[in-house]
């Protein structure tokens, strides 16, 4: 694994990991919220494997990536093309993971002929509508929609999350439900957190989840970026209890 930064044309710090070799097909990741650029080593190995280039890189906040105060979803898509850019891949497939979903489709939005194919996984729609719809309602982060400004934010993901994450594994930041007995299962494994000692997500506190949540809220929903402007395959995987 290749842990690099590069500089953006704004000045910004954008911060990637690069997993497998150069020439294999490329896929850049979008990670969850809270998460980092870091990848969790059985889909390391597993990718590499089926001949894929893998890329994690840290939204605005989150791990070593400056924050954005104020950022769309679509403003992330510069910072994933100057990734792209740096590493000079003409093409390159996209996953995205829960938050990340919108973030992946944002950038085969705005790179439609750079972008070969998406792949998102129980991924996080579109509030503007979805949060009127019952079955499709995300109650957790209601209070930090309904904060009055980003500090608030800030300071509600704090109170539910813990300053370094420590209450993430009594919640779920996406529900008012506890987290699925899969996923706790996973979070409580001995292996879970070995590849990130330092605890990535949280090196910036909850600026980069509150951040991910103002973006992608009600208020805003997908209307940085024009859905309609996909033009590669898109496959969606859905849990039952995602």
């Amino acid at each position: 694994m290749s842990d690099r930064q590069i500089q953006t044309v704004e000045g910004r710090t954008v911060c990637f990991a690069d997993y497998g070799d150069p020439s294999d097909t490329p896929v850049m990741f979008c990670r969850g919220g809270p998460d980092s650029r870091l990848l969790r080593p059985p889909l390391v190995e597993a990718g590499i494997a089926a001949g894929f280039r893998l890329i994690g890189v840290d939204r605005p906040g989150y791990g070593k990536t400056t924050a954005l105060p104020g950022r769309s979803i679509c403003d992330w898509t510069r910072d994933a093309l100057a990734v792209a850019d740096h590493l000079a891949l003409e093409k390159f497939y996209v996953e995205g993971i829960s938050t990340g979903g919108s973030y992946s489709l944002a950038t085969a939005s705005v790179a439609p002929h750079r972008v070969q194919g998406v792949l998102v996984c129980c991924g996080m729609t579109d509030m503007s509508w979805a949060i009127e719809v019952e079955e499709a309602r995300m109650t957790g982060p209601l209070a930090i929609w309904e904060a009055p400004d980003r500090e608030a934010a800030i300071a509600v993901a704090v109170e539910q999350l813990g300053a370094k994450g420590d209450k993430m594994m009594r919640t779920n930041p996406d529900s008012t439900s506890p987290i699925s007995p899969p996923d706790m299962a996973v979070l409580s494994s001995p292996e879970y957190g070995q590849h990130d000692p330092d605890n990535q997500p949280f090196a910036q506190g909850l600026i980069g989840f509150a951040d991910d949540r103002i973006a992608n809220g009600p208020a805003n929903g997908w209307s940085s970026f024009d859905v309609t402007k996909v033009v590669c395959p898109v496959i969606v995987i859905h849990g039952e209890q995602d």
